[in-house]
């Protein structure tokens, strides 16, 4: 019998714990190195909590707004904004809600990989050369292991980037990973970043009934999106009573006994009872001896791979934040899966990232796939245009959805979609039919001559379509 391919992975978020299974799958023996809870950040302290966290901020969203709807409190007047005196949330209960499905989930995957033969090691990894991975052990965990494999993964993730003078203190200057440590609901949270995870945090503290300033050093908040989409983010935010500083950037985070003082570039300052440092994020890739193992990093720290995931060394591969591609769990996994398809000889596609879809859980949300408006006004591509506004759509009349919109791009020539825009409640779940478009190279008439439920959101996309078909 021949011998079994060893694979070593070390990381066990979504890129290291995919690569895991698909490498099991094809016959490997498997190790997993792992140090802080399988998952990674985006089980345990990233996506899983701040989406379980904003499952509760989109219901206080849907009542806050209930009253066009018909929708009374008891002892209430009648008036608009009822609801948000009437209904309360308790941040203790959220977040502990939050951290046990977080951990629920972390130990499903334990258990699927134990299940599928993967060895499970707790610990650090670094590599000693490009075939030899070294395990520190961790939280007490005793002596040092040493695995050798034909194939190494990294997929150590990336950390919350700190400002010099914004030291986060885990009680009031808080990173994203430490919010879910609150049991009372921050007075007044003052947001430093808007960018993905700034926004979405802002948006849904608001919803829950804090008071919520966003503190953007750009000319809008979510400067790497749409600007349409982005444009109607910030108008909701401010409607709903959010103080947006734009063109504002924090030089400080000082806190004083019950609250926070943020110093802006400019001098003027910000009170708050609360801070959130949300300014990016840094690879994990330090003391992991990447360099002697020949693996080349940016000037950032990131691993540099190609679209099969490889590194420059040989055998060795990365996927996740620590690359610096795309950072988005699904990504994360598909670049993961690529890499032990690619290593253990089996079939492989070469990641291809206009065919990603990602979401801005903000309310209302925002998800986006393939070509955007900024390429295609820079000429990279010929396309044309159409937005329809959500306003128009009957179900969402009906559903009091006032913000938001459709927007596709097709191929000036060619009629294929190629990419699109949804700005909506559940924009996550409108964005699969155009992702499917993009993929598999639908033309406006293909997408336009679906049926549609009537009523329906997603009717938008098929009209919008429509209105993208040219007689020539």
């Amino acid at each position: 019998m021949a011998e079994r391919a060893k694979v070593v992975v070390v990381g066990g978020g979504p890129g290291g714990y995919e690569a895991a299974l698909v490498a099991a799958q094809l016959g490997a023996d498997v190790t997993v190195v792992d140090a802080d809870g399988l998952g990674g950040a985006a089980v345990l302290t990233d996506v899983v909590p701040s989406k379980t966290l904003i499952a509760t901020a989109e219901v206080m969203t849907l009542v806050g707004e209930s009253a066009e709807l018909g929708v009374r409190f008891p002892g209430s007047a009648g008036g608009e904004r009822d609801a948000h005196g009437a209904v309360a949330v308790d941040l203790g209960v959220v977040n502990r809600r939050v951290k046990a499905l977080a951990q629920a989930q972390s130990d499903d995957i334990h258990r699927r990989l134990e299940s599928e033969g993967v060895r499970i090691v707790r610990g650090r990894g670094r590599l000693d050369g490009p075939h030899r991975v070294v395990v520190d052990g961790v939280d007490g965990t005793p002596g040092t292991t040493a695995f050798d494999a034909e194939a190494v993964l990294v997929a150590v993730g990336a950390h919350p980037r700190e400002l010099p003078d914004a030291r986060p203190d885990g009680e009031r200057i808080l990173t994203w990973k430490q919010l879910y440590d609150l049991d009372h609901l921050p007075e007044r949270l003052v947001v430093v970043g808007s960018g993905v995870t700034g926004a979405e945090f802002a948006s849904a503290y608001d919803a829950l009934g804090a008071d919520v300033v966003l503190v953007s050093s750009r000319d809008r908040v979510l400067p790497g999106e749409d600007p349409d989409a982005a444009e109607v983010i910030e108008a909701v935010f401010r409607r709903r009573g959010m103080e947006v500083l734009s063109r504002s950037r924090a030089q400080a985070v000082k806190r004083t006994g019950d609250g926070v003082v943020v110093t802006l570039a400019d001098g003027r300052t910000v009170e708050g009872s609360h801070c959130l440092v949300a300014v990016g994020s840094i690879p994990n890739t330090g003391g992991m001896g990447l360099g002697g193992a020949g693996v080349t990093l940016s000037d950032s720290g990131h691993v540099q791979v190609d679209r099969v995931s490889r590194t420059t060394s040989r055998g060795v591969y990365a996927a996740g934040d620590c690359t610096g591609v795309l950072a988005l769990a699904s990504v994360a996994a598909m670049q993961g899966r690529i890499a032990m398809w690619h290593s253990l000889g089996d079939a492989v596609a070469p990641l291809d990232l206009r065919t990603v879809s990602a979401n801005v859980f903000t309310a209302p949300e925002i998800a986006t796939v393939g070509w955007n408006a900024a390429q295609i006004e820079a000429g990279e591509v010929r396309a044309r245009t159409v937005k329809l506004p959500l306003a128009t759509n009957a179900r969402a009349k009906m559903q009091g959805i006032h913000d938001g919109f459709v927007k596709l791009f097709c191929g000036a020539r060619s009629q294929e979609i190629l990419g699109g825009v949804v700005v909506a409640p559940r924009a996550s779940e409108l964005i699969f039919p155009v992702t499917l478009a993009v993929e598999h190279r639908l033309t406006v008439d293909d997408v336009a001559q679906a049926f549609t439920v009537y009523p329906s959101l997603s009717g938008s996309i098929a009209e919008a379509a429509r209105r993208l078909h040219a007689s020539d």
